[in-house]
């Protein structure tokens, strides 16, 4: 005779080793604790993990090995102005799509998603203010945002930045984080060259100062048109600055360039920028290179 039995529960091999309390639950007594996101961040320059909040207020220096961070450009502009008196330029200068371009995603997707990660509305920042009382302008690039490409939002908050340095008698800064033009919007972003361009020469027949500072990266049609115009060039430590990339420029050349040949170092020892300055004693540069330039 044969027996099948169905939704039985087995016995245990060996009694002995049956040592459950019938009608109560066993838990896990080692507890699963999780790092909330965000709370650590690792150096791209040491690999240390450091606390975030920390590193926040080391303006995202690593206490380590210096290595400098990049920074979001709200973050930049209150690290350089002074507490108060503030006003943003051109906020309310939106881009569109003229070219109604589409590749993997239509571009104004691109933009709903660029707003929604960096929460901008588009690339430069530009707000006036003081720095050691000196009156500035200062447009800073938010490389979250499409890689701080520049279109025609960024060029015409650019050019009224310029513009209302001269009606102020002010200094005007950029500080840069770019990937250079951007494509979505074709001819229209290489425009923008020309008109950055155009507004700093009237701000120097005005003989008002145009500081800039390159920061990592700089890249493509900024670093050809204004990131080098300035009265004084100044870039981060081991910023990297250049119009293409290494293995382009190789290509190109076909030739092995030497290490670091894109970065701050090297462009202060060929004379491309005027000097390398640490993100904590920017402002007092910056400040100190103003009073000079205006003569006071």
């Amino acid at each position: 005779m044969t027996t099948i039995i169905t939704d039985a529960v087995a016995a245990p091999t060996n009694w002995i080793e049956d040592t459950s309390t019938p009608g109560v639950k066993e838990y896990d007594t080692v507890e699963k604790r999780t790092v909330p996101d965000g709370v650590w961040t690792k150096c791209g320059g040491c690999s240390e993990a450091l606390f975030t909040a920390d590193l926040v207020k080391n303006l995202h220096v690593c206490p380590k090995c210096s290595h400098h961070m990049r920074i979001g450009a709200r973050a930049r502009i209150a690290s350089l102005l002074d507490e108060g008196n503030q006003y943003e330029l051109g906020a309310n200068v939106v881009a569109v799509d003229s070219l109604k371009f589409t590749d993997s995603k239509k571009y104004p997707d691109r933009l709903k998603a660029a707003q929604a990660d960096s929460g901008e509305s588009d690339a430069l920042v530009v707000v006036g203010g003081t720095i050691d009382k000196q009156a500035v302008v200062v447009a800073a690039f938010e490389f979250d945002f499409m890689g701080g490409s520049m279109g025609s939002v960024v060029g015409e908050r650019f050019a009224r930045g310029v513009q209302a340095a001269i009606d102020k008698k002010a200094a005007f800064i950029c500080v840069t984080a770019t990937g250079g033009a951007r494509m979505q919007e074709g001819v229209l972003s290489l425009f923008q060259m020309a008109k950055t361009n155009a507004m700093l020469v009237k701000l120097a027949e005005k003989k008002l100062p145009f500081i800039s500072v390159l920061t990592d990266p700089t890249m493509g049609g900024i670093s050809a048109s204004f990131a080098f115009m300035g009265d004084v060039v100044i870039a981060e430590p081991k910023a990297l600055v250049g119009f293409a990339g290494p293995r382009v420029i190789e290509n190109t050349v076909r030739e092995v360039l030497p290490e670091g040949f894109q970065r701050a170092e090297f462009l202060l020892q060929k004379g491309a920028v005027d000097m390398v300055v640490g993100r904590h004693k920017l402002k007092a540069t910056v400040s100190s290179c103003i009073a000079m330039l205006l003569s006071k």
